[in-house]
């Protein structure tokens, strides 16, 4: 592991703000949350694979996606799938994707009972380092306190944990 360790704040009780930098050149951070091809290898927690990632990677376009847990030691969690949906609201090539993030069923209809978030990602050049800002915007606290709830920090811990894996790999 190496010493870039996350760091999270949250602002006015409902903006989760993620920080880490990533020892990559920027061009290449962005390109893992832009090709499907790199998304499968790191997106979602230890233990989760993405057979299903779809992207339409432009303004108004959708990026609809299932993780699927294939570790049996995560007991009932094993074999569960979680689906996802995010559409594209703007995008800067290479410093920052915005984009909604819903709970979605497979044919890619929100769940309107899960908090949706708005998500701002900044890819911040550090000279062949990046640093990776993310922002999430809830609806209140109480949403952000759901998906807190919910292990939100260690998942996306170990999500970040498994992109620098994957930025090692091919960088």
């Amino acid at each position: 592991m190496s010493s870039n360790a996350m760091v999270s704040r949250v602002e006015n009780d409902t903006v989760l703000v993620l920080e880490r930098v990533f020892d990559a050149p920027r061009d290449l951070v962005f390109k893992m949350f832009k090709e499907p091809e790199h998304l499968k290898h790191w997106w979602g927690p230890r233990g989760w694979e993405v057979p299903v990632c779809r992207i339409d990677f432009r303004p108004g376009g959708v990026w609809h996606y299932c993780m699927k847990c294939v570790d049996q030691n995560q007991g009932q969690f094993y074999g569960m799938e979680s689906w996802g949906k995010a559409v594209y609201k703007e995008i800067v090539e290479p410093e920052r994707i915005v984009y909604t993030d819903y709970f979605s069923d497979a044919e890619g209809n929100s769940n309107d009972s899960m908090p949706s978030t708005k998500v701002v990602l900044e890819f911040i050049d550090l000279g062949g380092k990046t640093k990776l800002v993310n922002r999430g915007e809830y609806v209140s606290a109480e949403a952000l306190k759901t998906v807190m709830d919910m292990g939100m920090l260690q998942g996306i811990t170990e999500t970040w944990d498994r992109l620098e894996e994957r930025l090692n790999e091919v960088k």
